[in-house]
């Protein structure tokens, strides 16, 4: 088996990437892919910050390190998926080699579907490394002028190590965005979802949860498990707002979408999705 590899990658922090890595594992993991997620931030490594993770045998950064196995680093979590936690003291930094990256990405391609790396925040020598071996790159910014400006260097350096850049995810939108529409077009990628600004995340984080498992039916829940299964190339089951775990596939979907011929109130799709944040046609 060789599963495929994305890199989740971001100009600067504070932007919502490890959330997207973390819901994009958990939603992947959903549609019944075995799934691990590398924290791959050496200097500020947070997946066990914001997940409840049974503790490995090891860290990346002993692997990275030459002290452990790949495997020997990989534990669990009770959403479904694996993840690969990074060490958080400082001693830890140093002694990480990212050149040994490559190395525990050929490991996990061959034991899982997918592997997830969460990149560190900002540019940098360490951060190049994943973005040059994955298969795909995600990039990940809010409508900010600085985030957008420092995502379109991010967009450059993939292309620069020979990556390929697969789409954005535009973070925490909402009606006091300070960039718009065209700023985020500017950067001429496929715009693969927006998350409506959302509460429930932070409650999530703290909960040690995954959105889409915390609160599915959250807005932003809802738009990071349309996320990854937009990326496996299939469409979400949304039969959980319904309460029918035995609905097909996308049947919920297509009930929304013809929701205004049964003379229930005509809203766009987005709009029914987002809960009103979004697509509003202003009959909401």
């Amino acid at each position: 088996m060789s599963g495929r590899v994305f890199a989740v990658a971001s100009g600067k922090g504070g932007v919502g990437k490890t959330t997207t890595a973390v819901n994009v594992a958990a939603a992947m993991a959903e549609a019944d892919r075995s799934v691990v997620l590398v924290d791959y931030d050496l200097g500020m490594a947070n997946v066990g910050q914001v997940l409840d993770v049974e503790a490995a045998d090891a860290t990346l950064h002993d692997v990275l390190a030459g002290d452990a196995k790949p495997l020997d680093a990989v534990a669990s979590v009770p959403s479904g998926f694996d993840v690969v936690v990074g060490g958080t003291a400082i001693e830890d930094f140093g002694r990480a080699d990212p050149s040994k990256l490559r190395g525990v990405a050929d490991a996990l391609r061959s034991e899982y579907d997918v592997t997830i790396v969460d990149t560190g925040g900002g540019l940098s020598h360490d951060t190049t490394v994943p973005l040059g071996l994955a298969d795909e790159t995600v990039l990940v910014s809010t409508r900010q002028a600085a985030a957008l400006e420092n995502t379109a260097k991010t967009r450059d350096l993939v292309e620069r190590v020979g990556g390929s850049v697969t789409g954005l995810v535009v973070t925490r939108v909402s009606g006091s965005d300070v960039a718009d529409d065209d700023e985020v077009a500017a950067l001429d990628v496929k715009i693969l979802g927006s998350i409506p600004e959302d509460s429930t995340v932070a409650d999530s984080e703290r909960a040690g949860e995954p959105l889409v498992a915390f609160a599915p039916e959250s807005p932003a829940g809802q738009s990071y498990r349309e996320l990854g299964y937009e990326l496996l190339g299939e469409s979400p089951p949304l039969s959980f707002r319904d309460g029918d775990g035995d609905a097909e596939p996308g049947a919920a979907m297509a009930e929304m979408m013809t929701e205004d011929v049964e003379g229930t109130e005509s809203r766009s799709l987005l709009s029914r999705v987002t809960g009103g944040l979004l697509g509003s046609n202003g009959k909401d």
